[in-house]
């Protein structure tokens, strides 16, 4: 009788042991994917941060361009209202679609400004097109580091036996950030010698 009982306990220790592990790395994953999409916002948040001064700007020097800088300023205050849940597929097409609003509005404004050559020599324009160059790139890149932990947890907690433990504490698949034709397009920033008004996908 007392073999049976250390036999189950030991088994009841091997049970433990593995639920515990396998919780704990689904915790890990899960923050994970927390953090990148964090990275996400704060580099969305600091283009959007960027517009104020950047329509002020364009608004001094070309100041009839007036409707595509409302597109602008109206683009940036409907993303600013967007609240994301990773987890919720919906949440997070509705963040992309405003973001890609205002992806498309820049990518306007950029057009136009290249037909107004004295912003070039405007020293706050140009730091200007400097942080937003760096920032798109950041947001392509913050993208991608969010998605491959978001595909890392995904896996995880689909594969047997982590799967149980995935169930039976309630944690669910997070979406990725799918890329839309449409709402996909960063501005390109390029005040080079040769005008240019094509835009790039720049995200993957």
């Amino acid at each position: 009788m007392k073999k049976v009982r250390l036999i189950i306990l030991a088994i009841v220790v091997i049970v433990v042991v593995f639920v515990v592990g396998k919780y704990n790395t689904i915790v890990k994953y899960d923050e994970s994917v927390k953090t990148a999409w964090s990275q996400v916002e704060n580099v969305y948040q600091r283009r959007l941060d960027l517009i104020p001064n950047l329509v002020n700007t364009v608004k001094g020097a070309a100041a009839q361009e007036s409707g595509v800088l409302v597109a602008v300023v109206n683009a940036r205050a409907n993303a600013t209202k967007v609240v994301v849940d990773i987890k919720d597929a919906t949440s997070l097409a509705t963040f992309q679609k405003a973001q890609g609003e205002v992806s498309s509005a820049l990518s306007k404004l950029l057009a136009v400004v290249e037909s107004y050559p004295q912003l070039q020599s405007i020293q706050a324009f140009r730091d200007l097109m400097t942080q937003l160059e760096g920032t798109e790139n950041r947001i392509t890149v913050e993208r991608k580091n969010f998605n491959d932990a978001v595909n890392t947890l995904n896996i995880y907690i689909r594969r047997f036996p982590a799967n149980i433990v995935a169930t039976i504490f309630n944690f669910v698949k997070a979406q990725q950030f799918q890329a839309k034709e449409w709402a996909d397009v960063a501005p390109t920033v390029d005040f080079g010698t040769t005008p240019s008004t094509d835009t790039e996908a720049t995200a993957q």
